[in-house]
């Protein structure tokens, strides 16, 4: 049951009602002609930053998975401007959906998916970092935000 319980699926959650959404939404309140496209570059931004953190904290040979203790304070790459550049990500994917299935109305659930992120993943994360790496964690945090 861990799947039910995982960033990727939230996201996921969050694209089947931006789709629901565009199915009732009037088509007045559409995006425009280039939806598609805008929605396919927020979306190849979403996956690159996702892709670019993930490469970072493989190369520091610690865990990608929520939920597990890091063995390395990464603090480079994407991790230099965000302190969850995995999440924004998430959050960047769920906007290209509700852009890509024309629904404005999804676009409220970007704001949704973060609460939802911070509270289940990015609160718990933050107090294993805090535990496990200390001062250097509070330095880092002190000085990079945690979305942008």
């Amino acid at each position: 049951m861990y799947w039910i319980d995982f960033p990727p699926a939230w996201t996921f959650y969050g694209l089947l009602s931006a789709w629901g959404l565009s199915r009732v939404e009037p088509v007045w309140l559409g995006f425009g002609p280039y939806h598609v496209a805008l929605g396919g570059i927020v979306f190849l931004v979403g996956l690159g930053l996702m892709l670019w953190a993930s490469a970072t904290m493989l190369r520091h040979r610690t865990k990608v998975m929520p939920r597990q203790e890091a063995a390395a304070l990464v603090t480079d790459g994407p991790f230099r401007f965000s302190r969850n550049p995995i999440y924004l990500g998430d959050l960047l994917l769920l906007a290209s959906g509700a852009l890509v299935f024309d629904a404005p109305l999804a676009l409220l659930l970007v704001p949704v998916l973060a609460a939802i992120l911070q509270r289940r993943f990015i609160r718990p994360e933050e107090t294993m970092l805090r535990r496990g790496f200390g001062a250097a964690f509070e330095d880092w945090a002190a000085r990079t935000r945690r979305w942008l």
